[in-house]
């Protein structure tokens, strides 16, 4: 039976990461029983800050603010690290400066999808896209930068990405769909809709993810 997840995430969702980073594991593990394994994942859209301006923020009086001044965006922080240090994944706080509007990095990775690209082309671009934010502190709300790192995921021409990323194409359609799983329930990320029949929700461990992978293909019971 082949495995469909349906992956609900924002790229600035630093608990999006490390989910994606223990998906990741949850399904070598998988995989390395169950070589024949068919996976599909589907990203779909998220916006932590809906209204967020079209040109980003400063990324430390955004992050104050919404904790509660510099000890609370510290501790947030701390937390979040604490967490990934044990999956091996390191956060570089300190490297963002901007909080981005990430509609054109949910556009660009919604225009992989749709084009057909292969599911390592897609994997190649998301693992960008919250490295280049998260550990690089690259603006993933520039155009510019979302082209580099299209073209750095394989068979992109950057000013094909640039006039489409510079243009409105699929906005509305990406807003439609994040407006959408909202409605069906989906107020955090990250979110995993295993075989359109189980959802789990936040950043759970890689057992607690395979196990969860196990229970949707009908082996629940099996070790």
């Amino acid at each position: 039976m082949p495995l469909t997840i349906d992956l609900v995430s924002d790229f600035v969702c630093p608990w999006c990461f490390l989910g994606k980073v223990r998906l990741d594991r949850a399904l070598a593990e998988l995989r390395a029983e169950r070589p024949g394994l068919e996976v599909q994942i589907n990203w779909l859209p998220f916006f932590l800050d809906p209204d967020a301006p079209a040109a980003g923020e400063p990324y430390r009086p955004f992050l104050e603010t919404k904790f509660g001044g510099p000890q609370g965006a510290d501790a947030v922080q701390r937390q979040v690290a604490e967490a990934a240090a044990e999956d091996g994944l390191v956060f570089a706080f300190d490297r963002i400066a901007v909080r981005p509007n990430t509609l054109k990095a949910h556009r660009l990775c919604y225009r992989a999808q749709r084009l057909g690209n292969s599911p390592a082309h897609v994997k190649a671009l998301t693992d960008a896209l919250f490295a280049a934010h998260f550990q690089q502190g690259l603006d993933i709300g520039s155009s510019a930068v979302l082209a580099d790192l299209a073209v750095a995921a394989g068979g992109e021409r950057r000013d094909e990405v640039l006039d489409y990323l510079n243009g409105h194409e699929d906005a509305a359609a990406v807003r439609r769909m994040a407006a959408g799983i909202q409605q069906q329930g989906v107020h955090s990320v990250p979110f995993f809709i295993l075989n359109r029949s189980l959802g789990i929700s936040g950043a759970q461990s890689a057992a607690v993810l395979g196990a969860a992978i196990l229970q949707s293909l009908g082996e629940g019971g099996r070790a």
